[in-house]
């Protein structure tokens, strides 16, 4: 018999509490012991989740008028940079934007201790925050200069609106030089003495969904402990499917863009993060439902570590030099085990992002939407998937 349901549908047996909601890595075990067929006639909703350092975060800000008004031309908070090229009272932190008086890179490498994810984070946490704004004043707006402490409380309105979370899939990162090298991926052991990866596999939200069948504009996610939406695509969405002797390796290069009210997210699932070498980022929670509406998507989301991959690439030479190619594939099941098999040399393997805040996340959204508190949405709008095509440029020099 072929599965054919709608979100109508399953949001109506999630209202009743008749819904069958499993996680994705639960998903797996159904699958194993009954089939494909019948677990997916089975099961209305897959969960999924992933917690990870996601660089291109931050929130937008609007902190209210002051007494007399004031026009912000530039903003800090507890030292930190904020953009205020968007209007009086308003301003985006960034989740990478440093300290003022960081050092950065000078002694290297640079700890990076304080930055716009740690300023989020204490936001989110009720912490008191340092606010500083400087004005060049107008005759609607006189005021020069602020200087006061604020909470999260105390802001009219706080958007977590991250541009690019999420990705798809990620880089199994190792190093080819004779030397340690400090990157995004962490720290990489020279000589191929280490491998490090960032992606929670077979709970990982866009590797059980490659195609983008039920993932898209307006789709409502677990962000950050609080409900959020898809916004757009994420920049950097490159979507394609990983094929090697015509074999489907997995997603690769799809990401989103999301947003929600920053007031209702957690410390928890938002933490600043601090990147020896590199910089300092936000480390993101985020789990998005998958309705099953047919056989197909129960197919992509019961899919195995065994069955999913990531390109190892070298963080020395190739991935700062722009080389393509890479050096293999690698299964998550082989990246979780904590060590691989790189041009015949044995390597540890060490994770970024965490499987057991992925399990916690895939097991809360359940929870949700178990109890009817959490209803599917239908994307307004689907994002580009595989199919599509999308080339990835780079910038062309003068």
């Amino acid at each position: 018999m072929s599965v054919e349901k709608t979100y109508a549908e399953i949001n109506a047996k999630i209202r009743s509490g008749k819904a069958v909601v499993v996680t994705a890595e639960e998903l797996i075990a159904l699958v194993e012991e009954k089939g494909l067929s019948k677990a997916a006639q089975e099961v209305d909703v897959v969960t999924t989740g992933t917690f990870a350092p996601m660089c291109s975060s931050g929130a937008f800000l609007s902190f209210g008028h002051t007494k007399p008004r004031m026009k912000m031309q530039k903003v800090w908070l507890n030292g930190v940079s904020a953009y205020t090229g968007i209007a009086a009272v308003d301003a985006y932190i960034g989740a990478t934007e440093m300290h003022e008086d960081d050092p950065l890179n000078s002694n290297y490498p640079g700890e990076f201790r304080y930055g716009g994810g740690h300023v989020i984070h204490d936001l989110v946490a009720r912490k008191p925050v340092k606010l500083k704004a400087l004005g060049y004043g107008t005759d609607c707006y006189p005021r020069r200069n602020l200087e006061t402490t604020i909470t999260l409380d105390d802001i009219n309105e706080a958007i977590l609106f991250n541009p690019r979370n999420c990705y798809q899939n990620y880089n199994c990162a190792v190093n080819l030089t004779d030397r340690t090298i400090y990157t995004y991926m962490g720290m990489i052991k020279p000589h191929l003495g280490s491998a490090n990866f960032s992606t929670s596999g077979q709970l990982s939200p866009l590797l059980k969904d490659p195609h983008f069948k039920t993932i898209g504009v307006g789709t409502k996610i677990f962000l950050g402990g609080g409900v959020g939406y898809v916004a757009w695509n994420g920049t950097q969405h490159f979507p394609s499917i990983m094929i090697d002797e015509g074999k489907e390796l997995g997603g690769a290069g799809g990401t989103l863009a999301v947003t929600g009210d920053l007031k209702q997210m957690s410390p928890r699932w938002l933490v600043g993060t601090s990147y020896l070498g590199y910089g300092a980022t936000l480390s993101v929670g985020i789990g998005i439902p998958i309705p099953i509406l047919n056989e197909e998507i129960a197919r992509y989301a019961a899919m195995k570590d065994e069955e999913l991959f990531a390109p190892i690439v070298d963080y020395g030479e190739a991935y700062p030099s722009f080389t393509p190619g890479n050096l293999g594939y690698v299964s998550y099941a082989d990246l979780k085990s904590g060590k691989i098999q790189v041009n015949g040399k044995e390597i540890a393997t060490a994770p970024l992002s965490s499987m057991p805040r992925a399990r916690e996340i895939a097991s809360t959204l359940k929870g949700w939407i178990q109890k009817g508190e959490f209803l599917l949405t239908e994307p307004v709008k689907a994002l580009p998937s595989p199919a599509d095509g999308f080339i990835a440029h780079s910038i062309k020099e003068a």
